[in-house]
């Protein structure tokens, strides 16, 4: 760091609500930019001031992370992606009149409440905007996610119901999804 007491309060409040390594990055290039204002005659304290106008208001630059944030990103497809998959799964279900199985009572409120929490989760990641950490609810929500489709295509291999057409279109949504979804879910994890 540049050593300024403005630059490092400025990098400290971000360290509050950014992760280690973007205020890493964000210090690196602040740094630079100091150093060069000092090397164009400035003194320490106007040098700071106008390397951090440069960079921008710490809101503006939260903002701009917390909008790019995987979390945000990913939030943002599951939340696109669920009506289209959950869709296929009710008309299978529909079709095989899922009502007449032979299932326990608790299952499908158990199931249904699972599924609401995800999406209030994927909600707050995705609407975030000055909340780096509420991006972070994506993985938990996508844990869930994995969870729900691995139990659905789990359940349907060991029901082996008669095939029908929406089962066509269900079967591959989970599975595209669920791989989707664990494939990010080491940076959603890592972030």
């Amino acid at each position: 760091m540049a050593g300024n007491h403005l630059i490092d309060g400025y990098l400290a409040g971000l360290a509050r609500r950014l992760p280690a390594d973007a205020v890493d990055e964000l210090a690196d290039g602040l740094t630079e930019t100091y150093l060069r204002y000092r090397s164009d005659g400035l003194e320490p304290d106007p040098a700071a001031r106008a390397a951090i106008a440069e960079f921008g208001d710490a809101d503006l630059v939260l903002t701009a992370f917390v909008r790019q944030a995987p979390g945000r990103r990913a939030a943002w497809a599951l939340l696109f992606g669920g009506p289209v998959v959950g869709g296929c799964w009710a008309a299978t279900l529909v079709v095989e009149r899922a009502w007449t199985w032979p299932v326990p009572e608790w299952l499908a409120p158990a199931i249904g409440g699972t599924l609401l929490v995800a999406v209030a989760m994927l909600v707050l990641a995705a609407t975030g905007r000055r909340s780096y950490r509420r991006t972070r609810l994506a993985a938990g929500a996508g844990l869930v996610v994995i969870g729900l489709d691995g139990a659905v295509l789990a359940a349907m291999a060991f029901i082996a119901p008669p095939f029908v057409w929406p089962l066509a279109l269900a079967v591959p949504a989970s599975l595209a999804r669920l791989t989707l979804t664990a494939r990010v879910m080491p940076r959603l994890l890592r972030d």
